[in-house]
Order: structure tokens, then sequence, then C-alpha cells
């Protein structure tokens, strides 16, 4: 059984909410995370010890979400025009521009994001006719139907208060035969006899909500379902979530050293009053309630 769990947010506030968030974290971020402020793939089990591994399994995980999307190195496929729905600091897009020469377009709802998305990209040569940064709403992209032919989102769709709709402006965007990869956070799936979560369970989604502006929570099989009453095909699904789980400890091992805790000091009492709640997070993973998932589709030549 699936279904949508949300908050009392409204869409107005979400919005301004993580433009906030954003605008005020990612400075502190990139001093710990660098040009990646999304998980890590690592292998089940293992224990990240320093920065530097927990950057290398950023990197990582957009190889290996590629790879589900069946752009693998021995593929050959090369996306022309990329969309990063939530680009954030737009490492992801950097990072295709070099590998694919490809043209990439990256929207986040932060103007400091934007603006140093920008900085970076010129400081590694890459002009904006290879990769552009903008203020934009994932819910009305600033896009014409079918403009790039691969869709990419990371971390993003947590953010959003309308899945359904969000879902449909990556297809939206998609041109015929264009992949999409959405990798994102969920919630486990329900039983048949299930009707919704446990109410101690909905209390902790509802702290890390109120946190970090994560105004919907439903299933990867709920997601599944929505992608399903679209106009795409080949959908899969995979659950990464014991490849993530050694992210959160590691980021909280950084935090708690002397580089970390300066950095969230600086960053204001709001920034200092998330990371205490990273711990909500990782409980939430060893529990099971929280999966992370990678969910891929194709829209039809046709």
């Amino acid at each position: 059984m699936t279904k949508m769990i949300t908050t009392r947010m409204s869409r107005e506030k979400v919005t301004k909410g993580v433009a906030s968030f954003y605008d005020q974290d990612s400075k502190g971020w990139e001093k710990v995370l660098g040009d990646h402020i999304h998980y890590g793939f690592y292998d089940p089990n293992s224990k990240p010890s320093s920065l530097r591994e927990i950057r290398a399994a950023q990197v990582r995980m957009i190889e290996e979400a590629l790879r589900f999307g069946g752009l693998d190195d021995n593929s050959g496929k090369k996306p022309k025009s990329v969309v990063d729905v939530g680009c954030g600091l737009g490492g992801t897009s950097r990072f295709m521009a070099k590998k694919y020469g490809a043209t990439c377009q990256g929207i986040t709802l932060s103007p400091k994001q934007v603006e140093r998305a920008q900085t970076l990209a010129k400081a590694e040569g890459l002009g904006q006719d290879k990769v552009f940064f903008q203020v934009a709403d994932a819910l009305e992209q600033p896009f014409a139907d079918g403009t790039f032919d691969f869709v990419w989102s990371m971390e993003c769709a947590e953010h959003v208060i309308d899945k359904s709709m969000f879902l449909s402006e990556l297809v939206r965007v998609a041109a015929p035969g264009a992949t999409i990869v959405i990798v994102t956070h969920c919630h486990r799936d329900l039983s048949p006899s299930e009707e919704s979560l446990k109410p101690d369970e909905q209390k902790l989604l509802d702290k890390l909500s109120d946190a970090y502006y994560l105004p919907t929570w439903c299933s990867a099989a709920h997601h599944v379902k929505m992608l399903q009453s679209l106009p795409v095909e080949d959908i899969k699904v995979a659950d990464w979530s014991k490849h993530v789980e050694p992210f959160l400890p590691g980021l909280i091992r950084s935090s708690l050293s002397w580089k970390g805790f300066k950095v969230v000091m600086r960053s204001g009492w709001k920034t200092m009053k998330r990371v205490t709640v990273i711990p909500l997070m990782n409980k939430g993973f060893k529990t099971g309630l929280i999966r992370f998932a990678i969910i891929t589709c194709r829209k039809p030549l046709n």
C-alpha cells in the first residue's frame, strides 16, 4: 500500500524556507563537504574516517547513479543537454559538463547557491555557454517542453510539497528518448495491512521536516506509482540505503571535529540546531523508517 504523508506547511512557506535554508547553510557545508552537498555511496558497513573519504564517496554517488541510469563509461551514451534540478553548488553540472561535454542548466531556490555555482564554474574554465545556473522552482521549471535529453535530480524531491507535480515537470522538460534519474529519501513501504506509519515514526519525520523543510514524505513504491501514470517507460528502482548509511555517522564525526565545529559555530544558531537533528536522520535509517532510493525511467521516443 502507498500513501503520501505531508506536513502542514504551505507551498509558499516551503519555497521561502528552502531558499533561506540553503542561503544560510551552503557556505558552511561547502567548507566541510566541498562541491557536493549530498550523500556519498559506500560499501555497506564501511566507516569513513576523513573528509577526503566522504568527498570521494559523493563523487562515487554521481558515478553510480549515472551507471544505474544506463550512462556508464561502456554504454557509449553521452547526453548533450542536461538539467540539474536542485543543483546546489553546481558540482554535478560541472562534473557532467566535463565528463560528457554536455551543456548543463541548473536550478535551485537559493540565490546564494546560484552565485557560488557560477563562480566555481568560471574558476574551472566553464562559461555560461556550458553551465548556467538560475533561481527557479522545480515545480515550475522555466524551460520549454522536451528541452533536455538527460534530466537529473539529486536529493531535491525531498523539498517539494507536491511530488506528483514535481515528477510531471521532470517528464515535461525531458525530450523524447531522454533518461530521467531521481535520487531521494523516502519512508519505508507500508505493508498491505497498514494505512499509515506508526505514531512514533510520524513524529520523527515531523521533526526532520521542521528542521530541513521536507514537507512531503512518501515511499519509493508511491514514486513508481505516480510515474506509471505519466508518459514514461523502463521504470527502475533500487534501495541504496545500505550504501549511504555510513555517510551520516561520518558527517557527525566531521561536525564534531575542530574544523567542523568552527564551521557550524560561524554559520549561526539555525545551522547549529539543524546539525543536532542529524542523529534523528541516522536513527531513521537504522530503524528502517527512512530509505534512500534511486528511480530511473525513460521518456518514449514516440
